[in-house]
């Protein structure tokens, strides 16, 4: 949360330039508190262990924030009852009336078909144009991220020629925005997916801008210059067994995965994982929510035009 301090202290200056937060009293007397309302559109097939990682690190803040949960069809789920989705998720028509302070889509296990072949790919497509007029800010995970570059930027991901799975080592490509903010100059981050982005294409296309990206991963964070869509391409949200649970998985179903990179201890499946990603997950979600979503978006919902950038 912002520090609070008189108007025109010599401080705030110096404090600013070193990437820490203030509020002059000014601002902070004429600011009404409210709580943050956030949609999360589920996308993997287990739902409630995906809702449980999601509210972990939401409930990572003093912030106060009402979720709904949002599927993206009705169909019965082979991993969760459908009371489970009927007494606890909505249907896009129920919530497409609302606006929101953000909005969390999640990844999918969706990695190796055409996004024109997806079964809701028109749904998504419908849920993210309506998103740019009815949310603050919208975080992409993983696949999403990929589906709504493509889809808002028309740039197309690579498919890899094995699954990229693992713990990687991510960098920092600038200094001086509000999301990077408590960031260490390098940060581990665990992936999962069969494609990833050109960085390259992502550096030109002057609608965005490439936060962090790893050697090996390629790029990881990724912020619009309208504030309103971060793209994650990794999974910030795993909990420490997520990627063991896929990696036995995979071997069950016969598909010889590798071992997930700089993930086991002494890279033997045999042994325990190490989680080194838990400290970025939290302070990634934490600032996301507290500067691109509480920090700009209107007291009245109803006046999304009231949004105003960060000067970064």
């Amino acid at each position: 949360m912002p520090v609070k301090i008189p108007d025109n202290l010599p401080a705030a200056g110096i404090l600013e330039s070193e990437n820490i937060f203030v509020m002059s009293e000014t601002r902070a007397a004429n600011q009404d508190i409210r709580p943050m309302k956030v949609l999360i559109l589920n996308l993997m097939p287990n739902k409630i262990e995906t809702e449980t990682q999601l509210l972990r690190l939401l409930g990572n803040t003093p912030l106060q924030v009402d979720v709904d949960l949002l599927r993206i069809h009705d169909k019965a789920s082979k991993h969760v009852s459908i009371d489970h989705m009927n007494n606890f998720y909505r249907d896009f028509e129920q919530v497409r009336h609302k606006n929101y302070d953000g909005l969390i889509i999640t990844g999918a296990p969706l990695g190796q078909v055409e996004f024109e072949d997806v079964s809701y790919w028109d749904h998504i497509r419908e849920i993210i144009d309506w998103s740019q007029q009815h949310v603050t800010s919208v975080l992409f995970l993983c696949w999403a991220a990929h589906a709504a570059l493509f889809h808002l930027y028309g740039l197309n991901r690579k498919l890899l020629s094995s699954k990229r799975s693992g713990v990687f080592n991510h960098k920092r490509t600038t200094k001086h925005y509000p999301l990077l903010r408590g960031f260490d100059d390098e940060f581990f981050a665990p992936h999962s997916r069969f494609a990833e982005m050109d960085v390259e294409l992502l550096r030109a296309h002057p609608e965005l801008q490439v936060l962090t990206e790893s050697d090996t991963a390629g790029a990881y964070m990724v912020l619009s210059k309208s504030n309103r869509n971060l793209f994650v391409m990794g999974h910030p949200e795993y909990q420490k067994s997520t990627l063991k649970d896929e990696y036995l998985r995979d071997l069950a179903q016969g598909l010889k995965p590798e071992i997930p990179e700089n993930y086991f201890s002494d890279n033997d499946p045999e042994k325990s994982p190490i989680a080194r990603w838990h400290s970025h997950g939290s302070l990634l979600v934490s600032n996301w929510l507290n500067y691109y979503v509480y920090q700009l978006t209107p007291y009245n919902l109803d006046d999304m035009s009231a949004i105003t950038p960060w000067e970064s």
